[in-house]
């Protein structure tokens, strides 16, 4: 099909050809790194089970399992806080139940903001 005679069309066609083999190249190299960066994460979060594995009792474990399906963010900032006590080797026996409520009750307490509300009305001072 060509737009004002000549070979107008096949440079059309050709430069059309080009477009669509670089968005498909761009969308194999998106496609390729979220695949890298999924990997990356499933290996890190591997990492991150094998130390509580390793630190923590099965009771302490059940617990950590059981407040991360109520509160997933607080199960996270405890569980980034078990493992950073083991990595700078302040961790010399497995954290128990107990221990862990311990933890729990601390972080709970450092996270928990005091909100207030205060209603005035019109005139009011």
């Amino acid at each position: 099909m060509s737009y004002g005679g000549g070979s107008g069309g096949d440079d059309y066609d050709a430069e059309l050809e080009e477009l669509k083999r670089r968005q498909i190249a761009r969308l194999q190299q998106r496609a390729a790194s979220e695949e890298q960066a999924a990997a990356e994460a499933e290996a890190e979060e591997g990492r991150r089970q094998a130390v509580l594995r390793r630190v923590l009792t099965p009771e302490a474990r059940q617990r950590l399992q059981n407040v991360k399906m109520v509160k997933y963010e607080l199960a996270r900032v405890l569980e980034d806080q078990i493992i950073a006590l083991y990595q700078s080797g302040r961790i010399d026996r497995p954290i128990t139940d107990e221990a862990l409520k311990q933890l729990l009750a601390r972080i709970s307490a450092s996270n928990t903001r005091d909100t207030s509300i205060t209603i005035r009305r019109k005139g009011e001072v």
